[in-house]
């Protein structure tokens, strides 16, 4: 109901000659921020030059970011432009297919093979219900991202090199000891290995009382040809019990987050290669 109001007023005020300049520029700025962001680059901040000023300033993106809940990946260096930031955020989603417990490549399918089941212990995310659960031989499955197919262009990620963040979240039964381990690629157009993210395995004793837990890593500054990731985790239960009493994975994540160092509005359009339109 507010936001049709927003949209009734928006186009009243344009279509009025002058009447902009009698409205005061907190309610100016309260209706800019309840429009869609697209409509107010693309129209709004062509009415006249104190709207101009509204949209191009640095508040209005500040403001907008914190009330959709956007945080730059390092809150301790701020965005050089929240504007960028907004949208290059705006458009961050999980790169990975199905991360909770279905359809994956399986590398490796040992013991009694992946299966999927409920989750044993609270999970963080209440939404999160389901995970994949590995055997007693070692279970690996992966996933392949072409950062084309996903709007990411070659110039786009060869100039910005944006920070790519991974998450994943494993737990061990209480009363078998497991295994879990996880290996993230960049790679280039041949599919050949530019930086790798593989720490050490992770191994659970039996009768452990471990909550879920969370893996990550970001990586910076990897320089140009990045043009794939391959994402693989699994484990193996360490005491080769028939069944499924292996590490549990779910709720994995890749994602790629918005740049903070100095870019223009229009370098980043020629980069993205239509990723931003905001005609949309």
């Amino acid at each position: 109901m507010f936001h049709s109001w927003i949209r009734t007023e928006w186009f009243f005020l344009c279509q009025c000659s002058g009447l902009q300049a009698d409205v005061p520029l907190a309610v100016v700025e309260e209706i800019l921020l309840n429009l869609p962001a697209h409509q107010v680059v693309r129209v709004c901040r062509l009415v006249c030059h104190e709207w101009k000023e509204l949209v191009d300033s640095a508040a209005h993106w500040r403001e907008r970011c914190h009330r959709e809940g956007f945080h730059p990946c390092e809150v301790s260096r701020p965005p050089d432009d929240w504007r960028l930031f907004y949208f290059l955020t705006k458009n961050r989603h999980n790169l990975l297919k199905n991360p909770r417990a279905e359809g994956w490549t399986i590398v490796q399918n040992g013991g009694d093979c992946w299966v999927t089941g409920g989750n044993m212990k609270p999970f963080p995310d209440e939404t999160v219900t389901k995970c994949f659960v590995t055997s007693y031989g070692l279970c690996l499955k992966q996933q392949l991202i072409d950062l084309k197919k996903e709007g990411y262009s070659d110039a786009f990620m060869d100039r910005l090199q944006p920070p790519i963040k991974i998450t994943d979240w494993y737990a061990p039964r209480y009363d078998c000891g497991c295994q879990y381990e996880i290996s993230v690629e960049l790679l280039d157009r041949r599919k050949k290995p530019l930086c790798t993210f593989q720490p050490e395995k992770v191994f659970f004793e039996q009768w452990n009382h471990e909550p879920w837990c969370q893996m990550t890593h970001v990586f910076k500054d990897y320089g140009p040809g990045v043009r794939f990731i391959c994402f693989t985790h699994g484990g193996v239960d360490t005491q080769f019990w028939a069944g499924w009493y292996g590490i549990r994975v779910t709720n994995s994540s890749v994602e790629i987050y918005a740049p903070v160092h100095a870019v223009t509005w229009n370098h980043l359009l020629h980069l993205s290669d239509g990723m931003f339109n905001t005609e949309t």
